[in-house]
């Protein structure tokens, strides 16, 4: 059966986590915090668990990290809090962030809070129920907001050393291979073709840039009535790194496997020609103007990448579900997307002459 994405990832759930403890935590660390607290779970969160804390004068939002065992530099909660930290003072359109707490002894878990970015998330990403005009314009905030992330100079806000962009797809395709490895429940063809062609035409480095490293529009907060970005969520994987791997990441969601239970990542499969929906060559046309690139001549690899990086993602949550870890009951069915993302992978791969 199909779930309704919107319905089933929006809204809140019961909270698992102690509030009092919590509440007496936030007290004494975040600058006029007065409870009481009370809270829940957001639905949609999957690799770190997040929650939206009301209290008489203002929301906030916590974001943990999973409770139990963890694969190795995953849920990277604390680079989140760096990283928006250091681009809510640059101007960047994220929530900022306020505290973050190492110690596990308060709720179970490290984790941080934010702001609550008081706005839309479409959970499809054709953002339906937008009109044509509406539905450009947010596509068009999209690009810009990415390419607005490319253009930052790591250096200038105190971000110089947050990753070594230099060889960053090599590295990226190392590291998922052997997570993927380490989550792996079934052998997948495709997926060991990949590991094995891939670390062979990487793509010189195009630049360097803080990456998002899931930039789509489910992880993106927009305004309550009017169609533009006003906050990027969900900095778990960011880094410095190739804004072309991260853009064309972006790109997946024309191309993305369509999930047979609606689990998973969202396509634009079936939706090319909504009202607004920009052609794909346009809009990477509009990212290169923005950031002064003359096209994405290596287009098939990025593409073959990326597909091959989330389908070990999921992957990872995959194994979340075997060792008992997973954040949202949706966790399985979505994970059932890692063998057509290898698929897709591997048609990319082919088309690059694999």
């Amino acid at each position: 059966m199909r779930i309704d994405r919107q319905q089933a990832f929006s809204g809140t759930t019961a909270s698992d986590i102690d509030a009092v403890a919590l509440e007496t935590h936030l007290a004494q660390h975040i600058a006029g915090f007065a409870g009481p607290l009370t809270l829940a779970r957001f639905k949609g969160g999957q690799s770190n668990p997040t929650y939206k804390l009301v209290t008489p004068g203002r929301s906030y939002v916590l974001r943990r990290k999973p409770f139990g065992k963890l694969l190795p530099s995953a849920h990277a909660i604390e680079r989140e809090y760096r990283v928006t930290a250091a681009l809510a003072e640059a101007g960047f359109p994220v929530a900022r962030p306020l505290q973050l707490c190492a110690d596990d002894s308060v709720i179970g878990a490290a984790f941080y809070v934010m702001e609550h970015a008081e706005g839309r998330v479409f959970w499809e990403p054709q953002a339906p129920g937008l009109s044509g005009a509406d539905r450009a314009a947010l596509f068009d905030s999209l690009n810009a907001t990415i390419a607005q992330l490319h253009g930052i100079d790591p250096a200038s806000i105190g971000l110089g050393d947050f990753g070594r962009p230099q060889g960053y797809v090599g590295r990226q395709i190392k590291r998922w291979s052997e997570q993927y490895r380490a989550s792996e429940t079934e052998t997948i063809p495709e997926m060991d073709r990949l590991i094995a062609w891939l670390p062979g035409v990487c793509p010189a480095d195009s630049g360097a840039a803080i990456v998002h490293g899931d930039f789509r529009l489910d992880n993106c907060i927009v305004h309550p009535t009017e169609p533009r970005v006003i906050a990027v969520l969900d900095w778990e994987l960011s880094t410095l790194g190739d804004p072309l791997a991260d853009f064309t990441y972006h790109l997946m969601q024309w191309f993305m496997p369509v999930s047979e239970t609606g689990a998973g990542v969202g396509s634009l499969l079936g939706h090319e020609t909504d009202p607004g929906v920009p052609a794909i060559e346009a809009y990477i046309a509009d990212y290169c103007r923005r950031t002064g690139r003359n096209g994405i001549p290596e287009l098939s690899i990025y593409m073959a990448y990326n597909f091959f990086r989330l389908a070990a993602i999921l992957q990872g949550i995959l194994g979340r579900v075997r060792d008992g870890t997973a954040a949202n009951a949706e966790a399985a069915a979505m994970a059932r997307q890692v063998r057509p993302l290898a698929e897709t992978a591997w048609s990319f791969a082919r088309k690059a002459g694999a």
